[in-house]
């Protein structure tokens, strides 16, 4: 089985079931029940160990399965670690979601503000969820995952691109750059922090600073 962070998980489900229709439902639900003890099993120990220096077999041991229901469904600990840093970002993407809905239901329509709302629920995920969250900055991943967080943070700049138009149309590019960048310092430095307070304390003094970034090149006045 390849550790690289591409290969794909197989005919997996999203619910941890196969994709044969002809499964029977406890078999579904008793596959789905070992995909989670396995994903909880290695979030564990990843936390514990780092990537590198966790081994299947302790993860296999925790979750109380055995190898060969790891590889029926992941294809090695790289899958399990990419599965659950998708997790992790989906879950941090609803958060953001709802923060910035919740802003722009409540009348919003300031761009700096709508991102501010955002990036604060975002920290905020980091720091509820410091283990796993610096667990993905820490530098030790499986092959490949180093590309991983590039096109994630790119991704994140165009959605971040949509909230701030220059007066002719266009992206304000300048301005989500420094963001972006400020953004992602903000979060590594979060992640690490120990003291939960110490943590929301410079999340808040972080995301007040950051509102007060303008563009005065490109600023509608």
């Amino acid at each position: 089985m390849s550790s690289h962070i591409d290969v794909p998980s197989g005919e997996v489900s999203r619910n941890g079931g196969t994709r044969s229709g002809d499964a029977p439902a406890r078999t579904s639900d008793r596959g789905a029940a070992t995909r989670g003890a396995l994903l909880a099993a290695a979030r564990d120990v990843f936390c514990e160990s780092g990537f590198a220096q966790a081994a299947v077999t302790d993860i296999v041991a925790k979750a109380g399965a055995s190898v060969g229901s790891l590889y029926h469904h992941f294809n090695g600990k790289a899958d399990l670690y990419l599965t659950l840093f998708e997790e992790f970002q989906g879950d941090q993407q609803e958060r953001t979601r709802q923060a910035v809905n919740a802003v722009r239901e409540a009348g919003e329509t300031d761009p700096m503000r709508l991102f501010i709302a955002g990036a604060g629920a975002y920290l905020n995920g980091c720091i509820e969820e410091r283990d796993v969250a610096r667990l993905f900055i820490s530098g030790d991943g499986p092959p490949g995952f180093d590309r991983v967080m590039r096109q994630r943070l790119n991704k994140w700049a165009r959605r971040n691109a949509a909230l701030f138009h220059t007066p002719d149309g266009g992206v304000d590019e300048a301005l989500v750059m420094v963001l972006t960048g400020a953004m992602a310092g903000a979060v590594s430095e979060i992640s690490l922090m120990d003291d939960e307070d110490a943590a929301r304390r410079l999340a808040d003094e972080i995301t007040g600073i950051v509102g007060t970034i303008r563009n005065p090149r490109t600023e509608q006045r």
